[in-house]
């Protein structure tokens, strides 16, 4: 299947509550993130939570050469105590976001993720994102699982959309 990504768009998304396990991985070790989503799924369930949206991961802070800072977290209805252990809770904020849609594999998320950068610097858009000497630290910047890999197996056809939070720019 020939990979399909959608024309940027900007939407604006409502404060979200979720719950999610946060670890710092490499590009090679993000494995340890992603294969914890169903442990966050396992927390829930034994809670009665049920999800409110696709799981996603959430980067906190990128240095592509070095480290990430990533959450696996899936939506809920509304905010909850520190529930302890790995899963805590978070909650993603309001604003602009821009937003694009993915079918194909993971591994092409690199390259979607640079396009979608390019086309939003192009379009004078303003990422919620400052520098640190850790990298780059993101407001919100979002992969939102949209396939279950439990229903169609095939990595080719999975879709992901990649939601990253514009600053909040004061109108002048």
């Amino acid at each position: 299947m020939e990979r399909s990504v959608s024309v940027p768009v900007l939407v604006s998304r409502p404060e979200v509550p979720y719950v999610g396990i946060r670890r710092s991985v490499t590009m090679s070790t993000f494995s340890e993130v992603a294969d914890r989503l169903p442990d966050v799924l396992a927390w829930m369930d034994a809670h009665s939570l049920a999800p409110a949206g696709p799981p996603f991961f959430r980067y906190h802070v990128i240095d592509m050469e070095r480290e990430l800072l990533v959450e696996a977290g899936v939506p809920v209805d509304e905010s909850i105590a520190q529930p302890g252990g790995d899963v805590a809770p978070g909650v993603l904020p309001a604003g602009t976001y821009a937003v694009t849609t993915h079918v194909g594999h993971p591994d092409e998320l690199v390259q979607v993720t640079a396009d979608l950068l390019a086309y939003g610097d192009a379009h004078g858009w303003v990422w919620d994102r400052h520098e640190t000497p850790d990298g780059d630290a993101w407001g919100s910047r979002l992969e939102l699982l949209l396939t279950d890999p439990r229903v169609e197996p095939d990595m080719s056809r999975w879709e992901t959309q990649l939601a990253f939070r514009l600053a909040d720019v004061p109108s002048t």
